[in-house]
């Protein structure tokens, strides 16, 4: 499978710009993490991705044909688990995965059971809805979006509401499904994206920042990582992001990123998470999308 976003630009009637000329391309197999602040555009991308908005401009086609001519061939092979997942209360773990099957046009009741094993909620397959954790509800949408071994899945912030347990547990299960699928997933848990993607997605203000390999989005951080020391009431220095801060005997022990690191600054060698963040606060990332000429 092959996905082919071209030129995609995105504005909500209210005149929002979501998204301005994005382009990208992925194939199997890919596994795509996708970093980005609240309102970068990170979700919009994912429902143009299912057909679920209409872009305002571009194209985007799958195996080189467009999107909308193969919306149906796109939902047999699609797995989504959207980041507001609604649930029906009344219904079982195993009924409501039934229910889903059906709208999937899967008949066979070993791919329910398959699901609930691998997101471990087989104890669980006869438990209202209405009665499980916050976390047992998040592996239920999990287990839906599996059904059927889709070729493309797409999880919007799977891992909110789990424990460090479930997340690296269900972090092997998408990185083992992503060595014959394209898998994108979105979230802000960096740790998540360093730990299992082989491509990442920076998007901030409704474009794309970096797309490349993690270490790539390392490397660019070189030398603009590094420590100092402040005391308690003291202001980050000028041109600096704060991205941690540490109590220590001697004052605040704080890590920062910067374009040019103040004298005060020890370098260090940088993470996922520096990379990231040093990426959508540089000078040049700064200018505004809504600043920008609308492209209709």
């Amino acid at each position: 499978m092959k996905i082919d976003v071209s030129h995609i630009t995105m504005i909500y009637p209210s005149g929002k710009k979501a998204l301005q000329d994005i382009s990208l391309s992925a194939e199997s197999p890919n596994f795509i993490g996708v970093l980005g602040p609240n309102g970068a555009g990170k979700t919009t991308l994912m429902k143009l991705l299912i057909a679920g908005l209409l872009p305002t401009k571009g194209e985007i086609s799958l195996d080189g044909k467009p999107l909308l001519s193969q919306e149906r061939y796109l939902k047999s092979q699609l797995g989504y688990l959207p980041q507001n997942f609604g649930l029906y209360d009344e219904l079982t773990v195993w009924q409501f995965l039934d229910y889903m099957a059906a709208l999937k046009n899967i008949r066979d009741s070993k791919a329910i059971a398959e699901v609930l094993e691998r997101t471990n909620m087989t104890a669980l397959r006869k438990t209202r809805i209405r009665s499980l954790s916050g976390g047992q509800r998040q592996r239920v949408g999990i287990a839906q979006a599996l059904l059927g071994n889709p070729q493309l899945i797409i999880l919007d912030e799977p891992t909110v509401g789990l424990d460090p347990e479930e997340r690296v547990k269900f972090r092997n299960i998408f990185s083992e499904m992503a060595q014959d699928k394209i898998v994108l997933l979105s979230t802000h848990i960096v740790e998540d994206v360093q730990a299992v993607c082989n491509r990442v997605l920076v998007i901030h203000d409704g474009l794309i920042r970096f797309d490349g390999t993690p270490a790539q989005l390392i490397a660019q951080t070189v030398h603009h990582v590094g420590t100092c020391h402040a005391q308690p009431g003291d202001d980050a220095p000028d041109g600096c992001q704060i991205v941690s801060k540490v109590h220590t005997a001697d004052g605040i022990r704080s890590r920062i990123v910067a374009e040019h690191l103040p004298p005060c600054a020890q370098s260090c060698e940088p993470t996922l998470e520096d990379a990231y963040l040093y990426c959508i606060h540089r000078p040049e990332n700064q200018k505004n999308i809504r600043e920008e000429p609308a492209a209709i």
